[in-house]
């Protein structure tokens, strides 16, 4: 019994042996494919920024004060010179009053002056009073006219400051920030507070995006541009770049350029502030022939590369049960897919390289058919429009 147990042991050692260490047998190799078809070619940048109207104008005061009464609120509906704001007045008025009493003293003062100028003139010019009288009429009549043309020029900074006290719409647009309440002083000694920001027609907004220094050179004015937004993000406005601002922003060692986009909203769902993300494309060809650039460096025979560049080159065709050579000229990449502008038609068949039979069988069983299931897909064929 114990003779026939260690014999048993030896055949399933030998056994186990035979099955690890026996020769593989080698998987069979076949031929990858795509077929051509008119796809759409695309290359695309991406970036962030906040959407902001194209005209926003902060409505200050150029008089200190206090606001006696505020005739608009937040999202108010403005027009161009629509009392919006009224400060104080009583100052002003007073100021106004005290510089135009100093006019009319001054006015009787130079036409004094003016009337003993002339008269003493002619006396000099017939040499009846001396040079140094003289100069003493003259001396006050030029004092006079300078005290005259001050006191105007005060009247109408008094006039001008009374009117400022009525603050007015610059704009057709839609209040955004009131920052001022009735009753609060507000002075304008160093620099004009704000007191409104009134945006222009929202139906109409931008994007001011910021592209990385990498992207720029791609960027171009009248590119298409979508955008999405975290408020909505189902959907997918499109817009076109307007300007590409030359002046950089440089943050934490990072080199920005500013771009501008129209942003189109007749619905008024987007708002001030929302922030964007952009994708500019910087390449689109529609219905054209692509095919991967794996299928470019294809050469017969297992290891081989074609390593040639250049506009012309060669692509195999499946062509039944054979592939043949023929001489293309390429156009523009993306870097996954590269236009074949002649030597192809559309329903071609592709030879993009070499797989396992057993990977081949699995993708046929599942339906793909002559495509490469370890390529990427064509671009544009889930995009949203």
């Amino acid at each position: 019994m114990k003779k026939v147990l260690i014999i048993l042991g030896i055949l399933a050692v030998c056994g186990i042996l035979y099955f690890v260490l026996r020769p593989k047998e080698k998987s069979a190799l076949v031929m990858a494919t795509v077929r051509v078809e008119p796809t759409t070619l695309n290359n695309f940048v991406t970036a962030t920024g906040t959407i902001e109207p194209i005209i926003q104008v902060e409505v200050g005061t150029q008089v200190s004060g206090i606001v006696s009464h505020i005739y608009v609120d937040f999202n108010s509906e403005v027009k161009t010179g629509q009392v919006i704001a009224v400060l104080d007045k009583v100052l002003l008025e007073a100021e106004l009053a005290s510089s135009q009493s100093n006019l009319e003293s001054a006015k009787v003062e130079y036409e004094y002056q003016l009337q003993n100028y002339n008269r003493m003139k002619g006396l000099h010019e017939k040499q009846m009073i001396s040079d140094s009288e003289f100069e003493t009429v003259e001396y006050s009549y030029y004092k006079a006219v300078s005290a005259y043309e001050k006191s105007k020029a005060d009247n109408i900074k008094a006039e001008k400051n009374l009117g400022y006290a009525t603050i007015t719409s610059p704009i057709d647009g839609v209040v955004l920030s009131r920052d001022v309440d009735e009753g609060q002083t507000v002075a304008s000694s160093f620099s004009t507070p704000t007191l409104f920001t009134i945006a222009n027609d929202l139906r109409n907004m931008q994007v001011i995006a910021n592209v990385d220094e990498a992207d720029i050179g791609q960027v171009k004015e009248g590119q298409r541009v979508t955008f999405t937004v975290d408020a909505f993000p189902d959907d997918v406005f499109e817009g076109s770049i307007t300007q590409v601002r030359l002046q950089p922003t440089t943050e934490s060692n990072v080199v920005t350029y500013e771009v501008v986009v129209d942003a189109p909203n007749p619905d008024l769902i987007l708002m001030p502030g929302l922030t964007a993300n952009i994708t500019v494309y910087t390449l689109e060809l529609q219905d054209v022939l692509v095919v991967p650039n794996k299928a470019l460096r294809f050469v017969p025979g297992e290891g081989n590369v074609n390593s040639s560049t250049g506009p012309m080159q060669t692509l195999w065709l499946k062509k039944e049960d054979d592939i043949v050579p023929v001489q293309v000229t390429t156009g523009t990449s993306d870097g996954i897919y590269t236009h074949i502008t002649s030597g192809l038609t559309a329903g071609d068949v592709v030879v993009v390289g070499y797989e396992q039979a057993s990977a081949m069988n699995e993708v046929q069983e599942n339906g793909g058919g002559d495509n490469n299931p370890f390529m990427p897909q064509r671009p544009g064929g889930n995009r949203r429009r």
